[in-house]
């Protein structure tokens, strides 16, 4: 005894006939000729049954069967067929499932809808050149009607011996009979319309399954008229997908994890989608991701989610195991700044299938090479992109805003790179694709697209210095304090900057830490706060000379100054204007971890620094004192003269304690 019976013949039919077999559901595939039974494997729970069965036949096959369920995905044109299946079910009692071809709506030129087959014969009646037929050899002699109809009709039908005989009776005969099994691509519908000169292709609204698409995508790319026969019944039923949860939920059976790929599109989605990409699209049941780029790929009958959030993405995707296929695509490549990085998180077995990046397709363009490149993304990401420019021969971003040209030029230009060419790509694989190339003073000003990439070009980069504690001599000083390289480089040490830390450099006398800081935390951002009047003059322009826009100096006296920075991670302090234990609980305030590192000169200083570390339950504060000293030259012979020593304090909470 079989629990259920499927009524097949079609991808839809032979899709849930296959889920239900490998979730072990004994069953009967009905299919109408042994060419249908081709597409099934036999085994202990399927068995395919090879025949046109009337109505009888059915009834007496489900009273030998007595199924627990009949399901039927027969094809949407079979109506006939359909309601002799619904009603035997009714009267053996047996609940019934109709299985729907998902149908197609289309607003596009070049396609026209008409209710049925006579209908499509008086469209074409009045028009001329050569029209393909698609809609089956059973159809054809409706078609023999039109003017001329021999030399204009070319029909293409199933290879059967007796259905090319039918057609040959009707006089379809040589290169106006093309015998062929589909599902067929684009581009062989392409091939066929050019091949035979023709101006039209008639088809049903056979769906996805049923190549719908691709016939309609075919005479778009050639210029040919669409004309598409619409159903000759409206009907209710399920999809595949829906059809699947409810056989899970009738058999009580979980549904297996769907296939999950993470596809890289390209840029646009259809000129850069690879044959790899075009292929897990033709597949897919379910697209879900950003509104741009699921619009871009999906094809007809394809269910669409729109969501960008990593997290909602993949909950919808465990609740939705109907699927048996998930495509979430991606713009460009899935390693590069994609939403891949954060989905793996929740989606970890999903499959990752590369795609065309911005990058290469940009440099491409720009007849660069991008072997010697820095690449970032400052795509709603904080990036010193000035201070990567200063230092390498090629930076290239992801942008993302119609200023952000404009930003880079006149940043380049402040900070005296203004001949740093600038090489422009603005809506790179689209019709209005620009790429172009400009020195940044020509660019101040710039509007352009938000969909933008810039690689800014230095023929002249600057010496980077790869350690801690650059040369004294290398800042401009003038009369205000400066913390000397030996103390410099144990103090940096010290603090321990990670590429992304958040700083404070309190009482920044000529900025030399706080240059430091902005060098070691380019992705990060320093607030330098100093309140001299010469000190700030000096700040800026070492800024300035070190090309830093991820350091920001502050006028004021801290804490004061402090309130409306953001929280820091690292603090440096250099002068607490006797404002040390407020200062301290400020920063406790913002961020109970934060590194704090104090550079002490008196001995006072130093007592204070111990006592507010117990009053303020710092752990086991961490203490060296530095003393060193600098050779001089005096009538041929080295004198080492001492420096003051320094006393440097570190001091952070544990997570636990803070």
């Amino acid at each position: 005894m079989r629990r259920a019976i499927v009524f097949a013949g079609t991808t839809e039919g032979y899709e849930i006939s296959r889920f239900l077999q490998e979730n072990r559901i004994p069953l009967i595939s009905c299919v109408a000729t042994e060419y249908g039974k081709k597409s099934f494997i036999e085994d202990e729970y399927l068995k395919i049954r090879a025949e046109r069965l009337d109505q009888d036949q059915m009834k007496a096959l489900f009273e030998e069967e007595k199924p627990e369920l009949v399901v039927d995905a027969t094809h949407p044109y079979a109506a006939v067929v359909t309601q002799n299946i619904r009603a035997s079910a009714e009267e053996k009692g047996i609940p019934y499932v109709r299985v729907l071809r998902q149908g197609e709506e289309s607003q596009k030129d070049g396609v026209v809808w008409v209710s049925d087959i006579p209908e499509a014969v008086r469209c074409l009646s009045g028009t001329e050149g050569n029209i393909l037929l698609t809609t089956g050899s059973k159809e054809l002699s409706a078609f023999c009607a039109l003017p001329g109809y021999k030399e204009r009709l070319y029909a293409r039908v199933l290879s059967l011996p007796g259905v090319m005989d039918d057609c040959r009776a009707l006089g379809f005969e040589g290169r106006h009979l093309i015998g062929m099994q589909g599902p067929f691509s684009q581009e062989m519908n392409e091939a066929t319309l050019r091949q035979y000169s023709c101006r039209y292709l008639v088809t049903k609204d056979t769906g996805a399954a049923g190549g719908f698409a691709e016939k309609l995508d075919a005479c778009l790319a050639v210029g040919a008229t669409c004309v598409v026969i619409g159903r000759p019944c409206e009907e209710t039923g399920l999809s595949v997908p829906e059809c699947r949860k409810y056989l899970a939920d009738f058999f009580g059976f979980a549904l297996p994890e769907p296939r999950v790929t993470f596809l890289g599109i390209g840029m646009d989605g259809k000129k850069t989608l690879t044959e790899e990409g075009k292929e897990i699209l033709n597949h897919a049941e379910l697209i879900i991701g950003a509104r741009r780029m699921a619009e871009s790929v999906m094809r007809f009958g394809q269910k669409a989610v729109y969501c960008y959030d990593a997290e909602k993405i993949a909950a919808y995707i465990q609740e939705h195991k109907e699927y048996s296929n998930i495509v979430v695509p991606i713009s460009g490549d899935v390693g590069f700044y994609s939403l891949s990085r954060r989905l793996l998180k929740y989606v970890p077995e999903a499959r990752l299938v590369c795609g065309i990046s911005s990058v290469n397709y940009f440099f491409a363009k720009a007849r660069l090479p991008w072997d010697d490149a820095v690449i970032v993304s400052s795509h709603g990401r904080s990036c010193n992109l000035i201070s990567l420019i200063r230092e390498n021969p090629k930076v290239f971003s992801i942008l993302g805003t119609g200023d952000g040209v404009s930003k880079i030029a006149a940043s380049l230009v402040e900070f005296g790179l203004g001949e740093v060419w600038l090489y422009v790509g603005e809506n790179l694989s689209y019709e209005n694709e620009k790429v172009f190339k400009a020195r940044a003073t020509e660019l101040v000003g710039y509007r352009g697209d938000p969909l933008c990439v810039v690689c800014a070009v230095n023929e002249e980069p600057r010496l980077r210095y790869e350690t801690h504690g650059l040369p004294d001599d290398v800042f401009l000083r003038g009369k205000a304090p400066m913390t000397k390289e030996e103390v410099r480089t144990v103090s940096l040490s010290k603090l321990r900057l990670p590429k992304d830390a958040i700083c404070y450099d309190v009482g920044a006398g000529t900025g030399s830490v706080s240059v430091e800081m902005a060098l070691r935390a380019n992705w990060g951002r320093v607030y330098a706060i100093e309140k001299k009047e010469e000190a700030l003059a000096l700040l800026r322009e070492n800024r300035s000379r070190f090309a830093l826009d991820n350091l920001e100096v502050v006028a004021g006296t801290a804490p004061d100054a402090l309130e409306e920075l953001p929280a820091p991670t690292h603090v440096f302090i250099g002068g607490s204007s006797g404002n040390m234990k407020e200062i301290l609980a400020c920063i406790l305030e913002k961020n109970g971890s934060a590194r704090i590192v104090i550079n002490c000169i008196t001995l006072e200083t130093v007592t204070e620094a111990l006592s507010l570390a117990k009053e303020l339950e710092f752990p086991d504060p961490d203490i060296v004192q530095l003393s060193a000293a600098r050779s001089r030259t005096l009538a041929g012979y080295h004198m080492m003269m001492g420096e003051n020593p320094i006393y440097i304090i570190t001091l952070q909470k544990t997570e636990s304690t803070a």
